[in-house]
């Protein structure tokens, strides 16, 4: 039996979302102490995994309870959220080598291959997840913006962002805060590369943009590739960001 606490820090959620699960009948605690205090065994363990991977597919907590209700099986459920994962393992891997046969290319002053820049970057794939988290028209909008730009400016575009990254990454190792006047300058450059691509960018949609670094394993790379802590990093300085600039 592992305590609420030691769940929740393993987890990297709160005791709070734990008793909401609780609540809500998501994730019953195994046992309940004579002081009331809630204990989880193993099997509650593999629940909770599960319903921390389907969050990060950005299902809703209703929907999240309707497919766990519909599978008795810990190893099916996790055997197919394992093969989504590694779906989206090879499809971030393919945008890797695309971005770097395209750094290849640009520094020995080859020609650029459409194919070769854009593969892994289907974003109608994403058209089911922006609709459910922001609306259909958010989804239309962007597709109509992405659909109008010629290559050049989509390699530009995608450019821009991996030079937002290694920004993120070389503040965060140099030990600013995140609320510091360089870090919000790199803040505003992502704002500025997010406004095209979305109708509109209120606080709250800001901030919750920048909690997905920290709670979506596609968002992972960030701390792979410019140290751990950076994708919590960006979160709080995106929230500093929205707080301070942008309207509700």
């Amino acid at each position: 039996m592992w305590s609420i606490q030691d769940i929740a820090r393993a987890a990297g959620t709160t005791s709070r979302t734990l008793r909401h699960y609780d609540a809500i009948g998501l994730l019953p605690p195994s046992r309940v102490g004579s002081n009331g205090y809630r204990y989880y065994d193993s099997d509650a363990l593999v629940r909770l995994q599960l319903i921390l991977l389907l969050r990060s597919l950005g299902l809703a907590l209703p929907a999240i309870a309707s497919v766990l209700d519909g599978s008795r099986d810990n190893v099916a459920a996790l055997s197919e959220h394992l093969a989504l994962l590694e779906q989206e393992r090879d499809r971030i891997g393919r945008q890797i080598d695309s971005v770097r046969t395209t750094l290849k290319k640009l520094e020995g002053g080859e020609p650029l291959v459409a194919e070769e820049v854009f593969d892994g970057f289907d974003h109608t794939a994403y058209a089911e997840e922006v609709t459910s988290r922001w609306g259909a028209s958010a989804y239309q909008h962007g597709d109509r913006w992405w659909r109008s730009l010629s290559a050049s400016e989509k390699q530009a575009h995608q450019s821009e962002q991996a030079s937002i990254a290694a920004a993120f990454g070389a503040a965060r190792a140099a030990g600013l805060a995140a609320d510091s006047a360089l870090v919000q300058a790199i803040v505003a450059r992502l704002h500025a590369w997010l406004r095209p691509a979305v109708k509109t960018v209120s606080r709250g949609y800001f901030v919750g943009l920048g909690r997905l670094y920290v709670d979506d394993p596609r968002y992972g790379g960030y701390d792979s590739a410019h140290g751990d802590g950076t994708a919590e990093f960006i979160r709080d300085a995106m929230k500093s960001y929205a707080e301070g600039n942008l309207a509700v």
